[in-house]
């Protein structure tokens, strides 16, 4: 599955990641044209019941016709337009978008889609006059659209490149500094080397004595391969950071971009101190490896602590706890008091007394929990599912079990603890009993978008029912068309399907958006069975970098042989 629930994350933090799904499988098919003037209610109905099915196609039409139907409404004939871009229906889309032309000839969001449309069908001699009206519209905003425009791409990522290029060479980029950051930006982001020096080179040009024009061109020599020269660049900018908390802030993830963590923990170190910015540094230097210099930023907090507040209680039980440092680490957590922080204290204790090999004291303080009357039922519900994992690590399958049955006995069908016991199963391969759990979670919330997603991606990833995962992925699209896990799922059911060039586009676009190892996985995979092997290594290459063990990856690895 693509998020996995683990409470207890060492780099200072507890994440709990949870997707829950939905799924109806009616299928809803258009209907006959409906007479002139006749309203458009029935048919945006049947739209709206065939998108919440994931049948794109069927919502598609039935959306044109209601807008159709209902002459002057330019709403209805923008979502008609979007629905079947999402569908990647350029028919109904080219149809739609003529009304929402009609109704609305100077909405910016209209131009940013005719825009989008002529990329989708490479035509970049009619984009690049769309982009161009748009940037040079006295509307102030007028950029922005430009720039989802091209971020949105088409099928083919080089013609949203062509397009930018075509931009530059037309001087139609406005001479400000917002404006160009974010095209180079665009830029870094779109895997083209060349273009992206050009514009970034433009950049430096116009705004020489910018130190975030300087962030922008060492992030770009980086991403060509001259890391020497892009260290130099950030040290430069140094100075002008020490009254910039900011810029330092920036600067400081600039380095850690660059893996150079200590870098980033020194510059963090500069100027006032909080628990915010201890706690960067802290997380910097963790992940550096670098545990003399956290035990020296642990001394000096425990120096300053005489009566620390709650939040330095708990991040100095955090960095004790990464230094294996656990019973002090229990002493900072049982000294948070009551408040808001309390309940994350008492289950990290918990863990810290785990790893102290006092299970049966890890035992009992989840128990208190769990039985905690006083404590909201979000942290109770959490005491339970880090029990389950405490078994898990024990290797106790039963016991893992038990506890889940125990926590939905007290909470029955809690959506976390469902969703916790559905990657119980995964984990042993019972993809039947996990997506049983899943289905139980979309009974009572049918549109969580990060459940489609995860019970979508997890079909398409471990059973060959391709068109129902596609039908969960798109629902998920529907709501959040722009979020890199949900592209990234499409992606990788685009290339079960054995639709390789479209599967690539969506991976390399979520690539784009978030560096993750698993999407790089997928990346490579791809590019592995579509005979670019020289260029799937050098994603392998990148995933493996950002995380050995990810499990996408080693599954990637041992599919192609690589």
């Amino acid at each position: 599955m693509p998020a996995l629930i683990r409470i207890f994350t060492f780099y200072l933090a507890i994440a709990l990641a949870m997707p829950l799904p939905a799924l109806s499988k009616s299928r809803v098919s258009p209907a006959p044209a409906t007479g002139a003037g006749q309203s458009s209610l029935e048919p945006a109905l049947a739209g709206e019941f065939a998108l919440q099915a994931g049948r794109l196609d069927d919502a598609a039409s039935w959306y044109l016709q209601a807008a159709q139907d209902e002459t002057g409404d330019a709403g209805l004939a923008e979502r008609a337009t979007r629905i079947a871009m999402l569908a990647n229906d350029d028919e109904r889309a080219a149809q739609a978008l003529k009304l929402w032309h009609q109704r609305a000839p100077e909405s910016l969001a209209m131009r940013s889609s005719e825009a989008s449309l002529a990329l989708r069908r490479n035509d970049v001699r009619s984009a690049r006059r769309q982009l161009v009206a748009l940037l040079r519209d006295p509307d102030p905003r007028g950029w922005r659209f430009a720039l989802v425009a091209l971020a949105s791409g088409g099928r083919d990522p080089q013609a949203s490149a062509r397009a930018l290029g075509a931009l530059v060479d037309a001087g139609a980029i406005p001479d400000q500094l917002e404006v160009w950051q974010e095209f180079g930006r665009l830029a870094l982001r779109m895997d083209q080397p060349a273009l992206a020096k050009r514009i970034v080179d433009q950049v430096v040009e116009r705004f020489p004595d910018e130190p975030r024009v300087a962030l922008l061109h060492a992030t770009q020599l980086f991403q060509s391969g001259h890391r020497d020269q892009a260290l130099v660049l950030l040290k430069e900018v140094e100075p002008k950071a020490t009254a910039d908390s900011d810029l330092r802030g920036a600067l400081a993830f600039a380095y850690d971009a660059m893996g150079d963590s200590a870098s980033a923990g020194r510059v963090l170190a500069i100027g006032p101190q909080d628990t915010q910015t201890y706690g960067l540094r802290a997380s910097m230097l963790a992940k550096d490896n670098d545990d003399a210099s956290l035990n020296a930023l642990y001394d000096e907090l425990k120096r300053d602590s005489a009566t620390p507040d709650p939040e330095r209680r708990l991040l100095l039980g955090k960095i004790a706890e990464y230094l294996k440092h656990y019973a002090e680490a229990v002493d900072w957590y049982r000294g948070v008091p009551g408040g808001p922080l309390r309940n994350e204290a008492r289950l990290r204790a918990a863990n810290a007394l785990y790893e102290l090999g006092r299970k049966d004291d890890a035992l009992a303080e989840v128990h208190a929990l769990q039985a905690d009357a006083s404590a909201d039922d979000d942290a109770r519900r959490d005491a339970y599912v880090l029990e389950a994992e405490l078994h898990q690590r024990d290797g106790d399958d039963s016991g893992e079990l038990d506890v889940f049955a125990r926590g939905l006995a007290a909470y029955p069908d809690d959506n976390a603890l469902l969703y916790a016991r559905a990657l119980a199963w995964e984990r042993r391969d019972r993809i039947d009993r996990a997506e049983a759990d899943l289905r139980k979670v979309l009974v009572t919330e049918p549109e969580n978008v990060a459940a489609l997603n995860a019970l979508g991606y997890t079909l398409a990833d471990r059973t060959t029912r391709y068109k129902e995962a596609l039908e969960l992925i798109d629902r998920a699209r529907t709501a959040e068309p722009d979020n890199p896990a949900i592209i990234d799922s499409y992606g990788w059911v685009l290339y079960r399907l054995g639709r390789n060039q479209e599967a690539l586009v969506q991976l390399r676009r979520a690539w784009s958006l978030v560096k993750d190892p698993e999407i790089a996985a997928h990346v490579g995979e791809v590019l592995w069975h579509s005979g670019q092997q020289e260029e799937a290594r050098r994603f392998f290459d990148e995933a493996r970098r950002l995380d050995p063990d990810n499990r996408a990856l080693q599954r990637a690895m041992e599919k192609v042989g690589a």
